[in-house]
């Protein structure tokens, strides 16, 4: 708790000096979480983790369609590729392409790896298995979705 309470300091003052000093702080902080969209839930922030690698809302719904008849994803088909569509993917690839990490949705140079093997294996993926979801691994997955 203690280092959490450090850090939240830490964060406030750095958006208070950039904001125009400490004086200001408070006013110029609350009007930036405003205007950046962040909420607040029965006091506690909540982010959602999309992460589509360049699909589109149709390529990515294509994904969740075959993710959830083979994979276990039970979310909803719409396009945003969150951390429960993630969950699956790493199951698809922890099955059949060398994905050793934990089942846990983040979008790590594991996952990408794997993702990569499986793309240079079937959808004319080219580059080096590096873990890095560059311009050849959005394309080949994007083949993948649009076949």
């Amino acid at each position: 708790m203690r280092i959490m309470t450090r850090t939240l300091v830490g964060v406030t003052t750095a958006i208070a000096i950039a904001g125009g000093g400490v004086a200001a702080a408070g006013t110029s902080f609350a009007a930036t979480g405003q205007s950046a969209g962040t909420q607040a839930v029965s006091g506690t922030a909540t982010t959602l983790a999309v992460v589509n690698l360049g699909l589109n809302a149709t390529q990515a719904k294509r994904l969740q369609r075959d993710l959830k008849a083979n994979w276990g994803y039970t979310g909803a088909i719409d396009g945003q590729l969150g951390t429960e569509s993630w969950k699956a993917m790493q199951r698809f690839l922890k099955a059949n392409w060398g994905y050793t990490a934990s089942i846990d949705g983040i979008v790590g140079s594991g996952t990408v790896k794997a993702l990569q093997r499986w793309l240079k294996a079937n959808w004319g993926y080219t580059g080096a298995i590096d873990g890095i979801a560059g311009a050849g691994t959005k394309a080949a997955l994007a083949r993948y979705c649009n076949s």
